[in-house]
């Protein structure tokens, strides 16, 4: 799991980007810039139970463009993309972990047996270097985040499993809103790429 410091480029985005997503009551939930693409994933506050709409997806998606045209912070030409999270969503940093708090996750463990690969379980707590999962009733499991390989939420239709009870097993969604779309695959046993959510928003900016 990604937990690399920040290079000064992306910090510098990323302090253009947050007071555009703060103005439109929204977070910045992950950037990332992957060769010749600067992926912008936004999302609700944490906490929220509504979803982007693709009006403010797209307002935002301006707002950003521009503010980055205007500063010019990355040397070198490259796509934007705008986004949301999705209702599957990757977990690459603690911050993720510890907003999706109480929730069903499945994660893909590193330099273990095939067999105790793949665990899921309800995040009972996050901090800066591992997560507590809950697999089973009385059953919590520390696991460092240096140990997981990919990791993500998973969407049930129903309430939301807590933290003091065993998850349920899985039921994978047959359909999902508009302001939230990720390619769900109903045989899918393992976290989903990174790449997952769909695009809602699309730019080449020049050097």
């Amino acid at each position: 799991m990604s937990t690399d410091i920040e290079s000064p480029v992306m910090a510098r985005v990323r302090q253009l980007i947050v007071p555009i997503a703060t103005d439109l009551g929204l977070d910045l939930y992950d950037l990332e810039q992957r060769g010749g693409t600067l992926r912008v994933t936004l999302d609700t506050p944490a906490g929220s139970s509504a979803g982007i709409t693709l009006e403010k997806l797209s307002l935002a998606s301006r707002l950003v463009s521009k503010e980055l045209d205007q500063h010019d912070p990355i040397p070198s030409r490259y796509t934007l993309e705008v986004t949301s999270p999705g209702v599957e969503r990757t977990l690459r940093k603690p911050e993720h972990f510890h907003r999706e708090t109480g929730k069903l996750i499945a994660i893909r463990l590193v330099d273990v047996e095939a067999a105790d690969r793949r665990m899921q379980g309800v995040i009972v707590s996050a901090d800066d270097n591992a997560v507590t999962l809950r697999v089973g009733e009385g059953d919590d499991r520390v696991v460092p985040y240096a140990q997981i390989d990919r990791a993500r939420t998973v969407f049930e239709w129903g309430p939301q499993p807590k933290p003091g009870h065993a998850p349920k097993p899985k039921r994978s969604a047959s359909k999902a809103s508009a302001t939230e779309v990720a390619d769900i695959d109903t045989n899918e046993t393992e976290p989903a790429d990174e790449g997952a959510t769909q695009v809602l928003a699309s730019k080449e900016h020049l050097s």
